[in-house]
């Protein structure tokens, strides 16, 4: 057998994809690192040399697929846009979560809630800081009068999660509800 050499980033990448296609294929408490390296044709410890453990090489791919969802809601941001324009033209859970990944598969099948919520917290995460920078610099224009930034950043960020995980309102109406409360939220902070 010719060993196949690749750079370590192509190589970690691999990695991450075939885990998530053994993943969704075994499910993930089925899942070990072995089968991982079996699917690819390696051995174990190459999985090893990226990875400390089958959780760590899961937590990295669900923070690679949240990345992707933020970029795809940031890729809209125009420093000319109002508060209020970027609020109503903002990519929402329904336009990111769509792209028939694994990692899409595994985190929205009804058996894996526990997966869901932890991408939608990896989400916020990395949502924070950008809706922080965007009220810090409307307040500065004096388009907005707050005086924590972070405070109401987190609070329109992570306050969403309430709306969002409520399965009892239609995915439509929860972002409905989402974006008129935002809207409302400007308002009263012009």
């Amino acid at each position: 057998m010719t060993r196949v050499t690749k750079a370590p980033e192509e190589r970690r990448q691999e990695i991450i994809d075939t885990a998530m296609k053994v993943f969704y294929e075994k499910g993930y408490e089925k899942t070990s690192i072995s089968d991982i390296a079996r699917e690819m044709n390696a051995a174990q410890g190459l999985c090893y040399r990226y990875f400390s453990s089958k959780e760590e090489l899961f937590d990295t791919a669900l923070d690679q697929y949240a990345q992707k969802q933020v970029d795809q809601i940031c890729s809209i941001l125009d420093p000319q846009m109002s508060l209020t324009e970027l609020i109503e033209k903002m990519p929402t859970f329904l336009d990111v979560e769509n792209d028939n990944s694994y990692a899409q598969k595994i985190c929205h099948e009804n058996s894996n809630a526990k997966f869901h919520d932890q991408l939608s917290l990896k989400i916020c995460s990395k949502l924070q800081p950008v809706v922080a920078d965007l009220l810090s610099a409307a307040n500065e224009q004096g388009v907005i009068h707050i005086q924590d930034a972070e405070t109401v950043s987190s609070f329109c960020v992570y306050g969403q999660l309430g709306v969002l995980l409520d399965q009892k309102l239609p995915a439509e109406e929860r972002v409905n509800h989402i974006r008129n409360f935002l809207l409302e939220l400007i308002k009263r902070f012009s």
